[in-house]
């Protein structure tokens, strides 16, 4: 009976921790703006509602690649994290705090306006599934708890920036992806 319960215990820790993974890539993914890698997250009868109603999975990704595309880059971090796995099912409650910077407008005589940093925090209300051994969000409700925006006092180049060749870029031009397609 107690090695039931240790592999009972066990198995629930690599399901928690199977579902971060998925919580994680789903952060890169949207970051990146990676299509292939955000539907790897969705199982394929999801139903996604930031806030607009309930969409499935493709309708949801192209919504987002339009919208975050446009951005400038955006950094997603997730953090608290409930969970409750019952078997090949598992509810989970995760905060995120996500960071948007946006191109400045185009003003009068052609010149540029400052960039917008736009900060958002919130929740991901997510009922997952296991398919074929893999975890994949079924359902995703979002809650927006605060926001804040102003001009961005983000430094792109000067002093020390100047020393930091490598900068983080949109699928597939951003450097993990050729980090990690190395042996």
């Amino acid at each position: 009976m107690a090695n039931r319960d240790t592999n009972s215990q066990i198995q629930q820790i690599a399901d928690r921790q199977a579902i971060e993974q998925v919580l994680a890539r789903y952060c890169r993914g949207i970051d990146r703006c990676d299509a292939e890698e955000l539907a790897q997250v969705f199982a394929p009868d999801a139903r996604i509602d930031y806030g607009d109603g309930p969409k499935p999975p493709a309708e949801t990704i192209a919504g987002l690649m339009a919208g975050l595309g446009a951005m400038t880059l955006t950094h997603h971090n997730i953090g608290n994290l409930i969970c409750e796995v019952d078997g090949d099912r598992a509810r989970c409650e995760t905060y995120c705090v996500a960071l948007h910077i946006l191109p400045g407008a185009e003003a009068k005589q052609g010149e540029q306006l400052p960039m917008t940093e736009m900060v958002v925090g919130g929740r991901y209300l997510d009922k997952f599934v296991k398919q074929g051994g893999e975890w994949r969000i079924a359902e995703r409700l979002y809650i927006m708890d605060w926001n804040r925006q102003g001009p961005s006092s983000m430094e792109e180049s000067g002093g020390l920036y100047d020393t930091l060749a490598r900068r983080g870029a949109r699928h597939p031009r951003d450097p993990s992806y050729a980090w990690w397609a190395k042996s």
